[in-house]
């Protein structure tokens, strides 16, 4: 199978991967207007920008773990809802911590709704199962990393502050992603058992 045809599938299959090029294609845009200037304050200019993206980011998802936390049933179990909880508290966390580092910049967190999707590198996906809730945040969560990561690797040693900031949410936000995909293998595993129980529906007392 050629790359190209792979990534074909997975942008149908995970449209919202498609994202990821943009992503890093802004941030690249970005890192490269940038680096045209020796001016610090256009620098400083520059990571206030991305911080704000971030910023929009964290908020969007604040709202999207808010939202799969209060959807949740009894049927899908506290352990998850209160997990939704927990992920949404600690992105409300780093929103908090970005814009407190906006304003050390000299900047100004932009908290406007109005655009803050467009800002934001991810969606507000308005899923309905437990299975796509978990797939979306997911998926949300490896483009956190992945935009952080970028972001990271830009700042270096220009700016030991905001780059140590960026690293303690990059750390949670890999562990939110190890915990999404537990969780989401261990639906799988019970879908897998309902799927061969409906395929075997005779118990060991009913053949007796």
């Amino acid at each position: 199978m050629s790359a190209n045809l792979l990534c074909d599938q997975m942008d149908q299959a995970y449209p919202f991967l498609i994202e990821m090029a943009e992503i890093r294609r802004r941030a690249r845009q970005h890192i490269a207007g940038g680096a045209a200037t020796l001016d610090a304050a256009a620098d400083r200019q520059l990571v206030i920008r991305l911080l704000n993206e971030a910023l929009a980011a964290e908020l969007v998802c604040v709202l999207r773990y808010k939202r799969h936390h209060f959807m949740g049933t009894d049927s899908i179990g506290n352990a998850v809802k209160d997990e939704f909880l927990k992920h949404s508290q600690e992105e409300q966390s780093h929103a908090d911590r970005l814009a407190d580092r906006i304003a050390q910049l000299g900047g100004t967190a932009n908290l406007n709704p109005e655009g803050m999707i467009d800002r934001s590198q991810v969606e507000f996906a308005a899923d309905e199962t437990l299975a796509d809730m978990i797939e979306e945040d997911l998926i949300a969560e490896r483009v956190a990393i992945q935009s952080y990561s970028e972001i990271i690797q830009y700042i270096g040693t220009k700016d030991p502050t905001t780059r140590r900031l960026l690293e303690s949410i990059l750390v949670v936000e890999q562990e939110h992603a190890e915990d999404l995909a537990g969780v989401r293998q261990e639906i799988l595993r019970r879908e897998r058992g309902m799927i061969a129980a409906d395929a075997n529906p005779l118990t060991s007392g009913e053949l007796q």
